[in-house]
């Protein structure tokens, strides 16, 4: 009797260290928090001339460094929260994101800045409701795809259905205008039902339909046709409509392989605008050259690995809401990298789209945060599927 009890006793601390030891995936949290750092770093090198100049040097900073604590505090938050309890709420959040978007077009709540009305006053701050609009759409999205897996894979109702209600909010974020963010949209919830066996011919109509439309939208609207102009050959239009592009390409090309180094980049002094937000990774590429450049593109190329290793750990012991989650985030964070990338880049079109973790904007910063705590809870539950799963056949 003493035997079996002096034996069982390291095999329970053994099962019970292996679950405290599970529930944190080191690499997923190693890799957003060095892209948390570096966003950091950035925003107070790409934000001191323009603090310096309202007389306030650090006032980006500390904004910054306040809207990343409301973030991990969210991201926290997020990681006690169980799966289940998302995939109850996901619809309902998802007409709470849609009520957000129109609340920017109330008169008095509605803000406005460089011709977009993207904001809604709260007392000092402003929320940015189609930061987390993204976040609604792949909570939804993947409580769809789960509830009508037969519908989505094989009838064109059940793809078609829920591209209806994104379509209400791609439709207010263009009114804001917001091409970028609709762009992510779509392309997320694409790659989402495409995961959950959507037919290749749909997405080859639909996607047809989408370009026709995008064509459209950037015939009618001039600036979007000055943007895609410029994009083609922003050097014809140095000093106008190509002036931000042209900046940011001498901005990289001052960088050649290592960069000037940490805070001698000459474009953030006016001459690049947006240099703290939209375009923060030509600054990188200046100061840090094709390597700074080259290890960004690696972090994000790891989190959305990690995203997906994650939802396929979660998919394989049946948890499919948790799974396309994962698959979601990893998707929406790996593609807006990609978009903000290529725009700064000169591969794609200007558009007004942040680079997660690292530019400065507080929505989209604690956005960013409370995904990487759906990451982390996704996580955490296979772990401990995996430990409860031992321990009954250990005692068995």
């Amino acid at each position: 009797m003493s035997v079996a009890a002096t034996q069982g006793i390291p095999m329970a601390r053994s099962r019970g260290n292996a679950a405290t030891r599970a529930r944190h995936d080191t690499v997923l949290l190693l890799v957003a928090g060095l892209l948390l750092g570096i966003g950091v770093v950035m925003v107070a090198s790409a934000s001191l001339p323009q603090g310096m100049r309202s007389g306030e040097p650090l006032r980006f900073v500390e904004r910054h460094l306040f809207a990343l604590a409301l973030g991990l505090a969210g991201g926290v938050a997020v990681w006690f929260t169980p799966m289940a309890r998302w995939e109850r709420w996901s619809t309902w959040l998802y007409f709470l994101g849609l009520v957000l978007l129109s609340l920017v077009f109330v008169p008095g709540l509605g803000r406005e800045a460089n011709g977009a009305l993207r904001w809604v006053g709260v007392g000092p701050l402003s929320l940015q409701t189609s930061e987390f609009m993204k976040l609604f759409v792949v909570l939804y999205m993947a409580g769809y795809v789960v509830r009508h897996r037969f519908a989505v894979a094989f009838e064109m109702k059940g793809f078609v259905r829920p591209l209806v209600l994104l379509l209400v909010a791609c439709g207010l974020i263009m009114l804001q205008p917001d091409f970028g963010t609709t762009a992510v949209l779509l392309a997320t919830a694409f790659g989402m039902l495409f995961l959950a066996g959507a037919r290749l011919w749909q997405f080859g109509v639909l996607i047809l339909c989408a370009a026709g439309a995008l064509a459209a939208l950037i015939y009618v609207s001039p600036y979007r046709m000055a943007r895609v102009t410029s994009f083609l050959n922003p050097w014809e239009q140095a000093r106008d409509a190509g002036y931000q592009l042209t900046q940011a390409l001498i901005a990289f090309g001052r960088g050649e392989w290592t960069g000037v180094g940490l805070g001698n980049g000459i474009q953030k002094q006016f001459y690049l605008p947006e240099a703290h937000t939209d375009f923060v990774m030509a600054v990188i590429g200046e100061e840090f050259g094709l390597v700074g450049s080259l290890a960004i593109v690696l972090l994000f190329g790891l989190f959305v690995w990690r995203a997906f290793a994650i939802g396929a750990r979660a998919e394989s012991r049946g948890a499919r809401y948790a799974a396309f989650v994962a698959y979601g985030v990893g998707l929406w964070i790996g593609m807006q990298a990609f978009i903000n990338i290529g725009v700064n880049m000169g591969l794609l079109p200007t558009k007004g789209l942040t680079l997660p973790f690292i530019s400065y904007g507080s929505n989209s910063l604690i956005a960013c945060c409370i995904a990487v705590g759906l990451l982390a809870r996704v996580y955490r539950e296979n772990q401990e599927a995996g430990v409860e799963k031992e321990g009954k056949w250990q005692r068995a």
